[in-house]
């Protein structure tokens, strides 16, 4: 008798020890472990403007709490997969004696496993694997539900369910199967949703036809035939598992790296919204094939914080993944603004100095460099102002012979420049005209430090981040000379019109930058308050058609700033301590009077072109070093190569090798022989004032 007792008392204990079931958290360890598959982005205010995948094994949104799920669901889903739920302790015994009956009786048995039981094995995965199905492995899943069940309340356990299950391939959990399947929040589940969900559960996988029918019987309805259609659908092409408004696809691949981040950004979701409604609007107006890209961004001067972000809007472009606002793409004219800033704060030059619009070579390590103006046209004498403002090319570049090519580089790398890797010499003059690679992002927070004073700093976009310091990187009276020349419709008018996008009824200062081959176009400017850049152009790197730089992105900035103004004007910045305001007139009508500002100390009244007799004798043309290749094409009489000279040269004459030209004021045609050549200019004297050599190929 003992002997039996001990037997049965042993075999007790190794069915106990057998079944014991691993340890399962507890509720909270469960909802703090949970990671989403996504991550999302907002707004300064909190608003949701977009979202991301981040994790591709599953796709799980947020935690679903459960009285985010509308009731009608929770109770449809516990009458087809628990309907005793709220009364047993984890296990069914009357389920699972009726399952125990079929099986004797040789028929299909129903599932007895609570929703206690599955929560656990989602909990403990090893209850359910796969050969895991005897009497053994039943018995620790029904140890493991009640023991679940014991320690959590029921409505945990029914919120952990909702959240663990799988509906329907990689979508776990109600929220991704609502928003996946249907569109909707688990909130706005209607009852034949919840009922098509729970048609999924037993059977994930299975085919429109089975859901409907299953459906159909958990409904009880009389009529069913509304389930066919609504199963397909809801089987049909997958929705968006998102409902934010996706207005930052571009921010959010940068920024959304981990999943389950709530990111909130500086942007403001009205001003993106607005940004993206202007770039559509412009893009759709040119045409894909004119331009297809575009990007802007938007800054609050104060605070440099980003208040839109468009990377791009997709429609016709070839890389809709690609972020326009943080590509490197070449700068056009948008770089004079730091070059007259620099050569200003130096003493180099003042708004009011003449600059010569005139051709010029430049001889350079590759050869002849011949910049030329958009308009291919001179204007002769302008003023700095005039030159800026009216993007003339030629004025700029003789504006880097002043400041330096190395100088000018350094002052660009400190205003955030961040492509300008190379020293000033690899850029060379064409520097002065945006051959170097930016970004927009880059440029607006550029365009930025001319109007809070020659402050640089960087932009932020995410309201939590670190602000740096602002550093001075011009000086305030620089920056305000320049902003002010940028704003002045009149200084502009020559090239643009009177009546351009750039023109507000405001005060805002902007400028354009077309670069090579038409390749982009940018248009960046400031009001008081904001600072908005916008490029439109192709990411491919294929030219324009027809966009000039006043038609492609100048419009777009154009809006914006009515959009960012309509309640506030913009106003012209104070004038800071240190500039001096003169009444001005130019010699020979150059220009016409008008009211000047200039650091103070360097002011004047007059402005008069230097007299001939005052500049130094010197041939310009052909420029030494030069060489030039004859067209066999072309009649060798029709290639003549004339000499032009400047300063006073009355008397002197010009010799080529040995032979005399005449007259240094003549401008002669010569035409060489093949081989080096020695042009030299000399005085009434015979002294030798100046000379070149040059190469005929």
């Amino acid at each position: 008798m003992i002997a039996g007792g001990s037997t049965l008392l042993a075999l007790f204990v190794t069915l106990w020890w057998v079944t014991l079931p691993p340890a399962l958290p507890d509720y909270a360890a469960v909802r703090g472990a949970w990671k989403p598959s996504e991550a999302w982005l907002y707004d300064r205010h909190g608003r949701l403007i977009d979202s991301a995948r981040v994790d591709y094994q599953a796709r799980r949104l947020g935690w679903t709490r459960l009285e985010e799920v509308s009731p009608v669901a929770r109770e449809v889903i516990l009458a087809a997969e628990d309907r005793r739920f709220r009364s047993h302790g984890g296990i069914d015994w009357r389920a699972t004696a009726g399952s125990l009956r079929a099986r004797m009786a040789g028929q299909r048995a129903r599932g007895a496993s609570t929703l206690s039981m599955q929560v656990a094995a989602y909990l403990a995965p090893e209850l359910s694997a796969p050969g895991n199905r005897g009497l053994i492995d039943k018995l620790r899943q029904m140890r493991a539900g009640s023991a679940l069940d014991g320690r959590w309340s029921k409505d945990q356990i029914l919120e952990a369910y909702l959240n663990l299950a799988g509906f329907r391939g990689e979508a776990q959990g109600i929220a991704a199967a609502a928003l996946g399947l249907f569109g909707k929040t688990p909130a706005a589940l209607s009852r034949d949703d919840a009922l098509l969900l729970a048609a999924l559960l037993p059977d994930p996988r299975a085919g429109a036809t089975k859901v409907a029918a299953r459906a159909c019987a958990l409904s009880r309805d009389m009529e069913c035939s509304r389930f066919a259609g609504a199963a397909a659908s809801m089987l049909g092409p997958a929705r968006s598992l998102a409902l934010d408004p996706g207005l930052a696809p571009h921010l959010s691949a940068a920024l959304l790296t981990q999943p389950g981040a709530r990111i909130r950004t500086t942007l403001d979701l009205n001003i993106q919204r607005a940004a993206i409604a202007a770039l559509k609007r412009q893009l759709q107006g040119l045409g894909g094939t004119r331009a297809r890209d575009g990007a802007v961004v938007v800054v609050d001067n104060a605070s440099g914080d980003v208040l839109a972000y468009v990377g791009g809007i997709g429609g016709e472009s070839t890389a809709p993944a690609v972020d326009g606002a943080a590509a490197y793409r070449q700068a056009g004219s948008t770089l004079k603004p730091f070059l007259y800033a620099l050569g200003i704060e130096k003493g180099y030059l003042t708004a009011a100095s003449i600059l010569d619009d005139s051709p010029v070579q430049l001889d350079t390590a590759s050869g002849l460099y011949v910049p030329q103006n958009y308009d291919k046209a001179f204007k002769g004498p302008v003023s700095a102002r005039i030159a800026l403002a009216g993007s003339l090319n030629v004025p700029a570049v003789r504006t880097l012979l002043l400041t330096g090519v190395d100088p000018f580089r350094d002052r660009l790398w400190d205003t955030g420049y961040r492509g300008l890797v190379e020293d000033g010499q690899y850029y060379g003059y064409s520097l002065a005209l945006g051959s170097a690679e930016v970004t927009l992002i880059e440029q607006v927070a550029a365009y930025r430090s001319l109007a809070t004073g020659g402050r640089w700093s960087p932009l932020g976009m995410v309201s939590t981040g670190k602000r740096e310091t602002p550093r001075r990187i011009a000086t305030p009276q620089a920056a305000w000379i320049v902003a002010d020349m940028l704003a002045d419709p009149n200084a502009r008018a020559g090239t643009f019109g009177i009546d351009s996008a750039l023109r507000l009824p405001f005060w805002a200062a902007a400028k354009t930058g077309t670069s090579k081959a038409m390749r982009d176009n940018w248009c960046i400017g400031f009001s008081d308050r904001f600072t908005v850049g916008v490029w439109v152009g192709n990411l491919e790197g294929d030219p324009m058609r027809a966009v000039s730089g006043t038609s492609g992105a100048a419009p777009v900035w154009r809006d914006l700033m009515m959009a960012l103004h309509q309640d506030a004007p913009g106003k012209a910045p104070p004038r800071p301590a240190g500039i001096e305001q003169r009444d001005i007139s130019f010699d020979q009508g150059i220009e016409q009077p008008r009211r000047e500002y200039f650091i103070a100390g360097t002011g004047l009244t007059r402005v008069a072109m230097a007299p001939a007799a005052s500049r130094r004798p010197r041939i310009v043309n052909p420029v030494a070093g030069s060489v030039y290749a004859l067209d066999p094409d072309i009649p060798r009489d029709n290639q003549r190569l004339a000499v032009s000279v400047t300063g006073e040269v009355l008397g002197h004459r010009l010799m080529l090798d040995n032979e005399e030209l005449g007259s240094a004021d003549s401008r002669p045609l010569i035409l060489a022989p093949r081989g080096q050549h020695r042009l030299r200019l000399i005085d009434l004297g015979g002294r030798i004032v100046d000379q070149v050599r040059f190469t005929i190929r």
